[in-house]
């Protein structure tokens, strides 16, 4: 069976979605169409911005979900998928690919989320960190002990977590981490606490937008960050997705469930190639590959 998952913020590059752009004809009016709904030629800084332009969560979520939702959109018959999943901001690019959402509904969502977010960001200053080679569980044990806001937040394949909190509590749980054997305890260069509970300002305010926004019966089952459990239903996928900005990304377990249902090919559409490796590692006997 036929798995299709789309990457999340950090897979952007300079010259993303250029040839698409270039050489076809549907991606060409799709992506003129998102520079009006957003009000500025996001193409401009997808094919020749640079890297700090394509760092803003305002420009970043936008950029990724249309390399991605495009680019499944120009497919055609090849894009048959028996299931999806995105990782965090993948789950619009996924709902939308998979028709529960419009593409002009997921790009605002896609764009309010981001509003959102990085207005979540500038409230306190956070951020997160990426532990390397430590169970899941004792990185969860550290984060509970620790004093301020620490969460695990992205459950990335077995041996990769990434925690989310207060610069101070990161830090420390950093310090407790690599004494506890964490081969790596890195954190990452991101706007703020994404996936944690210090985005509860934005996690409301996407609320309303979500709310506000037409979800139809995607055409096949998408599996979701929050529980890693397939679902159809329009009323669960837009409640699951308004939790997903304050609970963890459950990636290894989703995937998990996706190869438990049947999934043995795995395709990655979107820049990078991160959800490729993370597959990789998760399970080693299921066929993973990359469109972009």
């Amino acid at each position: 069976m036929k798995a299709f998952v789309f990457p999340g913020q950090g897979a952007q590059f300079v010259g993303m979605g250029k040839d698409l752009y270039d050489n076809n004809p549907l991606a060409h009016e799709l992506f003129e169409k998102a520079n009006e709904i957003l009000g500025f030629r996001i193409t401009d800084l997808m094919f020749e911005g640079t890297e700090d332009d394509l760092k803003q969560t305002s420009v970043t979520q936008p950029a990724v979900f249309l390399h991605s939702v495009i680019l499944a959109k120009t497919l055609g018959d090849e894009f048959a998928p028996d299931m999806v999943a995105g990782h965090s901001l993948g789950e619009l690019s996924a709902l939308t690919a998979a028709c529960a959402l419009s593409f002009e509904d997921g790009l605002r969502l896609v764009a309010a989320r981001a509003k959102a977010m990085q207005k979540a960001c500038e409230l306190k200053p956070s951020t997160m960190a990426a532990i390397i080679a430590l169970p899941d569980e004792k990185v969860e044990e550290v984060c509970a002990n620790t004093d301020g806001v620490v969460v695990a937040a992205n459950y990335n394949c077995p041996g990769q977590i990434v925690i989310s909190g207060e610069i101070d509590a990161i830090n420390s749980a950093c310090e407790t981490l690599k004494a506890a054997g964490a081969k790596r305890a890195l954190p990452l260069k991101v706007g703020g606490a994404f996936h944690s509970p210090l985005m509860e300002p934005a996690r409301a305010e996407l609320a309303k937008a979500i709310e506000a926004t037409e979800f139809h019966t995607p055409v096949c089952p998408v599996y979701q960050n929050v529980d890693a459990k397939a679902h159809s239903d329009a009323a669960e996928i837009k409640a699951n997705l308004v939790a997903q900005l304050t609970a963890p990304v459950r990636w290894t377990q989703s995937v998990q469930a996706m190869i438990a249902d049947g999934a043995d090919h795995f395709t990655e559409l979107g820049p990078g190639k991160v959800l490729q490796g993370l597959v990789s590692k998760i399970c080693r006997d299921v066929t993973v590959e990359g469109r972009q």
